[in-house]
């Protein structure tokens, strides 16, 4: 952890400096980064209460209610007078308030794109896609999560993730690492459209989970390494990921689905049984070093569809 915080700081006096939120005056205007940021959730969010903006911000009650008070002054905003207490009175941004934004957001755009192309060929996708992943951390409650199927580059990323995964709370190192590559690489190799899918849940362009969906053969489809990364369970992400696969193979004319789990896997397995999966074979295994008992579940397809999630 003493390490984690280090990085964090670290990390936090890099962007201040990059990211030009250290001078008095942000983007060269009449506003501090404080400041600039209220004006952008008013635009953002109008009408709006201060109390909102207040929680949002997390900002001292004192300092929102002067931020506020310098808007009105200068024009920008209006509250509707309908409520006798000015605290229930919603924001408004008027006209000048609005040009006064839009002048904030081009220079605030502009600097962003000259960092990012400071950076040179990919490096601003690069950090791009690490501070979705650090944003999808910091906001691991929310749920707004989506799933979309395969595109470039998700099949290294899922197998890299699960390998340091898997070696860091199962110490299944190198020979679990061969064996998501093995995985990955033939899914890609043979891909067969129509018959076979990944499915990846995301948030903000940073990766959650995973699933992949194979060609068994004699009409018997694989469910394959079913993944959620830990800050994002328990929002319903494997359940979902599941379903997409039942779902699928369904559509496809399979008979039967199958997975390959272990017993210390137990989340896994309750998604499993919840969708109406059985135990069918388990057999105990050194594959990964020390021995885990694995598992074979199955799906009839042919029974009757699980009910659609509310």
């Amino acid at each position: 952890m003493d390490q984690a915080i280090e990085q964090f700081r670290a990390f936090n006096r890099a962007h201040t400096r990059f990211a030009a939120v250290l001078a008095p005056h942000y983007m060269d205007t009449e506003m501090g980064v404080a400041e600039a940021r209220l004006l952008y959730e008013i635009a953002r969010r109008e009408p709006v209460l201060a109390s909102t903006l207040q929680d949002v911000l997390g900002l001292d009650a004192g300092y929102a209610s002067r931020a506020v008070k310098r808007f009105e002054a200068r024009g920008w905003i209006a509250r509707d007078r309908g409520a006798e207490d000015a605290r229930q009175r919603p924001i408004l941004l008027l006209p000048a308030g609005r040009a006064a934004f839009d002048a904030l957001d081009a220079a605030t755009r502009a600097h962003s794109r000259r960092q990012l192309e400071s950076l040179g060929p990919g490096g601003g996708a690069l950090l791009g896609h690490h501070l979705a992943a650090a944003r999808a951390l910091i906001e691991g409650g929310a749920s707004d999560w989506t799933i979309r199927t395969l595109a470039p580059g998700d099949m290294g990323a899922i197998a890299s993730r699960q390998a340091v995964f898997y070696a860091e709370h199962y110490g299944w190192g190198r020979p679990m690492e061969l064996l998501l590559n093995d995985v990955t690489t033939g899914f890609l190799r043979d891909f067969q459209p129509g018959r076979e899918q990944c499915w990846v849940a995301e948030r903000g362009g940073a990766m959650l989970g995973s699933v992949m969906l194979a060609d068994g053969s004699d009409g018997v489809a694989k469910l394959r390494l079913l993944f959620v990364e830990g800050h994002a369970r328990g929002l319903g992400i494997g359940d979902a990921l599941v379903r997409r696969c039942v779902e699928f193979a369904r559509d496809a004319g399979y008979t039967r689905l199958e997975l390959w789990t272990h017993t210390i896997l137990a989340s896994a397995r309750r998604i499993y049984a919840a969708q109406g999966f059985e135990l069918v074979d388990s057999a105990e295994h050194g594959m990964f070093g020390e021995p885990v008992m694995g598992e074979t579940w199955s799906l009839d397809l042919s029974r009757d569809a699980l009910p659609a999630t509310p």
